[in-house]
């Protein structure tokens, strides 16, 4: 019985309740009911009251609210606008703010999810001096010993006085005119890679010489930047990922350096069990350690390199290397941050969600794989647990029915740096998932085991670097079923008759005219199996025997010049099954039906544009503003074709657009510029 019924019931006079006991009580059940109802009645009412507020609102309502003041529905794509409950909150607290640049800069940044810093042009105008009212900010000649002022020249941070421009802000053309406010976005994230050991170059410098990328390629750094829930002044450089600067690392050094900073060096103790030993700020200077060349353009150092004997470090964030004075006598472990576009392929992002079983081996420091793979052969997890080189070639074995997998642990990114094939010898109906790796140095490779069984081989969320040197993955064997889910993959060679399906991947085979996909073996022209991909960019050729489905996709690909053996750059032998649809596919490209693809037909023109196509690069495989909108928005849901689909850019775009159109003042103008 309720708590309120028996409150009704003890206050009914005792001799009804005396009654009611003599007959079994019908009484109370009766006020039993009635007490349901009135508290079914009570929580009504109360709801009543928490509807007429969007903070307590049933999710029903939030619309009316939001058509009581007139508020415009966006494009869910953002956490900050996924639910329209807190943009409808925040409708009139933006309105009383209307216009203003912090205001617009918190609009940019809630409704697009990307870091914003919102530009007043007329600001940056120069004026001809009146005596009496001097702008000495407004000179049309700056000051060339300011050299913090000259470095962020015609970029969102830009303090110098211009000329004004006639052209209209909302093309993207004219920016510096009186009524011209701009809104710059940052598309590249900045990502983290914790204590990777820096790699020595191999030729230089007898270990005195390294870089951070773990690869052992140049690359820019970038800054873990400081984000705010609230906008209460103009993004700074130090809220947005931008790469560093030479000159701005070297003044903004103890706002850069230590520990869950951007960059922080360490030397590993000799024990691996005890912490490593921070190499402090007073060590660190910002140097310039480009190449020095000898008459031949052979390089024979780098330039900049601390003194013998200083104990001096010295870091170049622009190409992402650093030159000891002394050799260090344990190995260097670099925490630093790159930029990226998207989180896939290997990398410290929260994959938690896909972890729901205990490892049941763990690896980590530079442990043997093969030990800890050879104990979960019949079945298990082996885990490795930190960003380290693993300087190892392993056999993954697994018995016939057995499921195993090798994964890295929530926010680590391992490398597993190869010297030949990693041979995936698999049982009958086994399973193998590799989770989070970056392999480099040797591709995978499943043989022929010359049976019908099938085995399945699931990546997820690794790169395999792309090389011209050998494919990344080599399946031979006819009955594979291969599963890549946000991957960055180099040349796959698949059996005929296997299947394989990529969603989210990235397929380079560093070249348009280089062969993306096909058979295994030297036979070049060998078809590969069945292929099913969404969202994908492919850079090279493809040739399979049957595209079951192609959607949201990018092929980046074309015939050898002066001759080919290749019918075509996509060419699909069974076309009587399958689709291609809301794709970008070459010309001349032999295919199943197509559907909402491009180019039409007759179209010499349009065709994607990337920022870059070069693995490593921050902005790979993103595409540039002036690829056609049939292509950035040619997606089945108006999204971009591509790996980057997934973003929604041109939904975000989309969102910002509207929130200008009603949070812009009378007689202003608002544009949108890219940063990144």
């Amino acid at each position: 019985m309720s708590s309120s019924a028996e409150t009704l019931y003890q206050r009914l006079p005792a001799i009804h309740r005396v009654r009611d006991a003599e007959q079994g009580y019908p009484l109370r059940e009766l006020l039993g009911v009635i007490a349901e109802q009135v508290a079914a009645m009570e929580e009504n009412l109360e709801q009543l009251y928490d509807d007429q507020f969007i903070e307590t609102c049933a999710q029903w309502v939030a619309p009316y609210i939001g058509d009581l003041i007139g508020y415009r529905t966006l494009h869910g794509v953002v956490p900050g606008v996924a639910s329209p409950r807190a943009d409808v909150a925040n409708t009139i607290r933006y309105r009383r703010r209307k216009g203003t640049a912090s205001m617009l800069e918190q609009v940019a940044r809630d409704v697009t999810g990307w870091p914003a810093r919102a530009v007043e042009f007329f600001q940056l105008l120069g004026w001809t001096q009146y005596m009496n009212h001097q702008r000495k900010r407004a000179q049309y000649a700056p000051d060339l010993r300011e050299w913090q002022r000259l470095q962020w020249l015609d970029t969102p941070f830009d303090s110098i006085a211009h000329t004004a421009e006639v052209r209209r802000i909302e093309t993207g053309s004219g920016r510096y005119n009186i009524p011209n406010i701009g809104l710059y976005l940052w598309r590249i994230r900045s990502f983290p890679l914790s204590r990777s050991p820096a790699v020595a170059d191999p030729a230089l410098g007898g270990g005195l010489l390294l870089r951070f990328n773990p690869l052992g390629a140049d690359m820019p750094l970038y800054n873990k930047p400081e984000t705010e829930e609230e906008v209460s002044h103009l993004a700074e450089p130090a809220n947005v990922p931008l790469a560093l600067d030479r000159r701005w690392l070297k003044a903004h050094l103890d706002q850069h350096y230590g520990t869950d900073k951007s960059i922080l060096l360490e030397q590993a103790a000799a024990n691996p069990l005890d912490p490593p030993q921070v190499i402090p700020e007073s060590n660190i200077c910002i140097c310039n350690l480009s190449d020095i060349k000898d008459g031949g353009g052979n390089v024979i150092g780098w330039a900049h390199q601390p003194a013998p004997g200083s104990g001096k470090v010295a870091i170049d964030p622009v190409l992402g290397r650093m030159a000891f004075g002394d050799l260090p006598a344990t190995p260097v472990l670099a925490t630093f941050h790159y930029g990226f576009t998207s989180a896939i392929g290997g990398g410290e992002y929260d994959r938690a969600a896909s972890m729901r079983t205990t490892p049941d081996q763990t690896v980590g420091v530079g442990d043997p794989l093969q030990a800890a793979l050879n104990t979960v052969q019949g079945g298990g997890t082996v885990e490795v647990t930190d960003s380290y080189r693993y300087l190892q070639t392993p056999t993954i074995k697994i018995d016939p029915g057995a499921s195993v997998t090798l994964r890295a642990a929530d926010e680590a990114r391992p490398l597993l740096l190869a010297s030949g094939a990693i041979n995936l010898d698999m049982g009958a109906e086994s399973t193998l998932i590799l989770d989070g790796w970056l392999i480099s140095g040797g591709m995978l490779t499943m043989a022929d085991f010359g049976d019908d069984e099938p085995r399945k081989l699931i990546l997820r969320d690794c790169t395999l670097v792309p090389t011209t040197d050998h494919p990344a993955l080599s399946v031979a064997h006819a009955f594979a079923d291969v599963e890549l889910i946000r991957c960055i993959t180099g040349p796959l060679h698949l059996a005929p008759d296997a299947e394989i399906a990529l969603k989210d991947c990235i397929i380079d085979a560093t070249g348009s005219e280089q062969i993306a996909v096909r058979g295994p073996g030297p036979d070049d022209l060998l078809a590969a199996g069945s292929m099913t991909l969404e969202s994908c960019t492919v850079i090279g050729k493809v040739h399979t025997r049957q595209l079951t489905l192609a959607s949201d996709c990018i092929f980046v690909a074309q015939l050898v010049s002066g001759g080919d053996s290749w019918t075509a750059p996509l060419w699909v032998e069974r076309r009587q099954a399958g689709c291609v649809r809301f794709s970008f596919v070459p010309r001349d490209s032999r295919t199943p039906r197509r559907y909402h693809c491009q180019p039409k037909t007759g179209d010499l023109q349009t065709r994607p544009h990337f920022t870059s196509l070069r693995y490593g690069d921050a902005a790979y495989c993103q595409l540039r503003e002036v690829t056609p909108d049939s292509i950035r928005s040619g997606a089945h849901d108006e999204s971009e074709m591509g790996v980057l689909h997934g973003l929604y850019q041109p939904q975000r775009e989309t969102n910002l657009r509207v929130r200008l159109d009603e949070y812009m003042r009378f007689g202003l103008d608002a544009g949108i510029f890219y940063a990144s």
